[in-house]
Order: C-alpha cells, then structure tokens, then sequence
C-alpha cells in the first residue's frame, strides 16, 4: 500500500463504509493492510520488519476477500480461512527464508449467516461498535500487556507506556499461536463498527476516538478525521482505520 493510501467510501448493502490508512510519521513503509467488501471488512497490521509486515497483512487480507465472492457466510467458515491464509503464510516463507518471522494481526466484521453479525480476530488491531450507549470494545487484545491488566497487575494507563505493550501472543503466521477469536454480534440499523490498527489506539484514547466518530456521519469523513487526529497526536506508527456504519439487518 502506498503512502497514505486512501480507500474511499462505497455504498453497501447492509452497511455503508468508509477506511483511511496511513504510513505516520515515523515509519517510512506502511505494513497495514484493508478491505472495504460486500459483506466482509478487513484490516490487518504486518509485523516482520522492513516488506515481510506488508507481504504477510497483504496475504492475509487476500484471503478474506476471497470470502466475499460466496454469498452467506457463517463463523465457521471465516476461521476456515484464516487456516488457509496462515498456510499461505508458511509457503511464503517457505519460498522465502528472508521472511521468516513475519506475520499479522488481523480485525474482521462479517456479515453472517445465523449470527447476523461476526467479529473476528487476532493480535491486538481492535473492534469497536458505537451505538446510543457510548463507544464498547468488542474485542479483547491478544497481548502480554492486555494479560496483565487482566491479571490486576497493572491498569490501562500503565499499559499505554508499558515497555512490553507491543508483545503480540497471538498473530496470524507461519508459527505460533494463529487462533481467532469469533463473536457474534447483534446489530442495529444507525449503530456503526470501528476497525483499527493500533496506529490509532496507541495515539487516541477511547473518549477521544469516540468523540471524532460523533462529529462524522459520513463513514469516510470519519475515518479520514481518525487518521488525521492519529498523526496529529504523534503518528508513530503506521495507522489503518475502518468505518462501517449499519444501514439494514442483513438478509
């Protein structure tokens, strides 16, 4: 993906979005990756250093949209093709031992069958869903530090700065820990889902992130401003935002 690369927003059925990415302004390659779909909103952060992040969240993202060519969906399914992207994975690294140790977080919306909605992921890029109510994590960091505060070893504030806060326990890639974690979710027409790298939540606390939603009815205009407000807080790291607002029940 190029340098603050922009995906612009689509009309969907059920939901309209929009997503926003860029490289900040400390990294100088941007290694996330997403996907504006029919039923499947995507976005990934690589990790590996210099390429191997970009090839590996570009794999991973590949395989997902795959999905959006076959109709109803189910949670199931989804994890299916996780399986199939981290043995992607594997085989590029396999062809290429330069890339050993790459691999990806990866945040994932679905519309599915049953479910209505699904969220799945793995690593520490975030859910969110914003409804009357305020703005509500639905998804729990795969990370040491998001363990600890778990543990009541330490809180959310000491977390931001914990010398360990980028330590990854689950990632999608050729070894290690490549399980997601799938949720289903009951949506509502008005109510609208964020996606995100943690280029944004390591910039922005949640309060923050919620206010820039609430100022935006448009999906792009919301992303764009969340990736603008990342930068102006210190854009260190790449930042890679996906608005998808609910527009119907799905079929």
């Amino acid at each position: 993906m190029s340098q603050d690369d922009r995906s612009r927003a689509r009309r969907l059925p059920p939901a309209r979005a929009g997503g926003a990415s860029a490289t900040g302004r400390v990294r100088e390659q941007n290694e996330d990756a997403l996907h504006v779909g029919e039923q499947i909103f995507v976005v990934a952060d690589g990790m590996g250093g210099h390429a191997a992040g970009e090839v590996a969240s570009r794999i991973a993202v590949e395989a997902m949209v795959e999905l959006d060519a076959e109709g109803v969906l189910t949670a199931e399914r989804l994890q299916r093709q996780v399986a199939v992207a981290a043995d992607r994975i594997a085989a590029r690294v396999a062809e290429d031992p330069g890339l050993g140790g790459m691999g990806t977080t990866l945040a994932l919306v679905s519309a599915t069958e049953g479910e209505g909605w699904t969220v799945l992921h793995l690593g520490d890029s975030r859910v969110y869903r914003l409804s009357e109510t305020g703005l509500a994590r639905l998804t729990r960091d795969h990370s040491e530090v998001e363990e600890l505060m778990a543990a009541g070893l330490i809180t959310e504030a000491e977390a931001r700065t914990h010398p360990r806060r980028n330590v990854i326990t689950r990632s999608l890639a050729a070894q290690g820990d490549a399980r997601p974690d799938t949720t289903p979710v009951e949506l509502h027409p008005g109510e609208t889902l964020l996606l995100c790298t943690d280029g944004l939540t390591s910039e922005l606390e949640d309060d923050a992130i919620e206010t820039v939603l609430r100022q935006h009815a448009e999906p792009q205009e919301a992303a764009d401003a969340l990736v603008a407000a990342a930068l102006d807080a210190g854009g260190r790291d790449n930042v890679t935002v996906l608005v998808v607002e609910i527009a119907s029940m799905p079929a």
